[in-house]
């Protein structure tokens, strides 16, 4: 008799196993109260038996914005069940729901923290996150627009960047920079589980080498224009564009200089490994031009500790990006003076080196100035009709 029953029970296991393997799943519902989750069963082939998964969307909004998400997971997560996805076999994270608004949030106080540890420059970081707000206000204008992180997928990614080159008219170099903050954002996702593969993966950058340089070298009478209108108009933005022309300091290191890194005895500047783009100390000729322009608008009455170029472009204690020097190039300069789109803020140290090269300044002594790594940098700028045959070859004969 209990050889019958164990027979029988036996049978009855091996049926409910099999019968869960039939079933496999069940469709996922939404559970309210105290709790707001969303539950349904798959077979686990490893313990041979049906188990519950649970999601919890307590977090998300109001009862309204609870359904209202629950209705879009219960939808996704049937269809992938359909197509023969198991949790059990394939743990996928609970992360993948979340906001896409949300993740955006987590990124940018990510990339901060990277700010403040000094893994990421500033610049960097200004631009990461003028990216993603650009990449949020996008999306929030499209006319389905993605509310979930598993939804920034490749194609969204395509279409934004082509909302960026094409839509925008925004250049090659500028479409790079974008998809650079795209796989940015995509390895973020990945590394904290809200995704699983990249988005990015398969899109290419331009070739550099079919980037053309978008600025080029400014015109001598152009540039006696540029010296009388902020002579008349600012003579602030004028000493700034010195530092710029003349002593060729970047626009980053600039923003970076305070009025204590300035040596009037001996007419330099010193550019500390700081702030410098190759992370070398070094000093830098002041002209005298330079000097007497700033004790004229009272520069050197002013704090060592204040930064030369602040507010409207004054000393003071406040940190100003240097994109405002660009700001104002191309908002008031360029306008006024009616300068094409390829002379841009940074043509004024192009326009110094190459001044340089032509006055016949040995190039050693401008590759200092300009901290180059090497002559073959300063070379580049030298200008063709200035560049000679070497008188210590023109003799020359060989034994062929």
């Amino acid at each position: 008799m209990r050889e019958n029953v164990k027979k029988m029970l036996s049978v009855t296991t091996a049926r409910n196993s099999s019968l869960n393997e039939i079933l496999s799943y069940t469709y996922p519902r939404l559970h309210t109260g105290a709790c707001w989750y969303i539950s349904f069963y798959a077979f686990d082939p490893a313990k041979g038996i049906m188990r519950r998964k649970r999601l919890k969307i307590n977090s998300i909004g109001s009862d309204a914005q609870k359904r209202k998400y629950a209705n879009q997971v219960c939808h996704r997560i049937s269809s992938k069940l359909e197509a023969g996805w198991n949790p059990w076999v394939e743990a996928e994270s609970d992360y993948c729901y979340k906001q896409f608004g949300d993740v955006l949030i987590h990124y940018r106080n990510y990339i901060t923290k990277l700010l403040n540890d000094g893994v990421h420059r500033q610049s960097t970081h200004h631009d990461y996150t003028c990216f993603a707000r650009i990449l949020e206000q996008w999306n929030e204008n499209q006319k389905i627009p993605i509310k979930y992180i598993y939804q920034f997928d490749r194609a969204l990614c395509v279409r934004f960047l082509d909302y960026i080159y094409i839509e925008r008219e925004n250049s090659p170099r500028t479409r790079n920079n974008y998809l650079a903050f795209l796989r940015s954002f995509g390895s973020f996702c990945i590394q904290h589980l809200y995704l699983k593969e990249k988005p990015t993966d398969g899109l290419v950058s331009v070739g550099k080498a079919l980037l053309t340089k978008e600025r080029k070298v400014i015109a001598p009478a152009d540039m006696q224009r540029l010296h009388d209108w902020l002579m008349e108009h600012n003579k602030r933005y004028l000493l700034l564009c010195y530092f710029l022309h003349y002593m060729l300091i970047r626009p980053k290191e600039i923003a970076r200089l305070r009025l204590g890194d300035i040596c009037v005895a001996k007419q330099t500047v010193y550019i500390a490994d700081t702030i410098s783009k190759n992370k070398k100390s070094a000093f830098v000729t002041m002209p005298q031009k330079i000097i007497e322009l700033m004790a004229e608008l009272g520069y050197f009455n002013a704090p060592g500790s204040y930064y030369i170029f602040s507010k409207d472009f004054l000393p003071g204690p406040e940190w100003v990006n240097e994109k405002t020097y660009r700001d104002f190039w191309s908002r008031k300069i360029r306008p006024a003076l009616n300068f094409p789109k390829e002379y841009k803020f940074y043509s004024l140290k192009d326009t110094g080196i190459t001044a340089m090269l032509r006055a016949g300044y040995d190039p050693l002594s401008v590759k200092e100035q300009a901290r180059h790594s090497s002559l073959l940098m300063t070379d580049i700028y030298t200008p063709q009709d200035i560049r000679d045959a070497n008188p210590l070859l023109l003799s020359y004969k060989g034994i062929l």
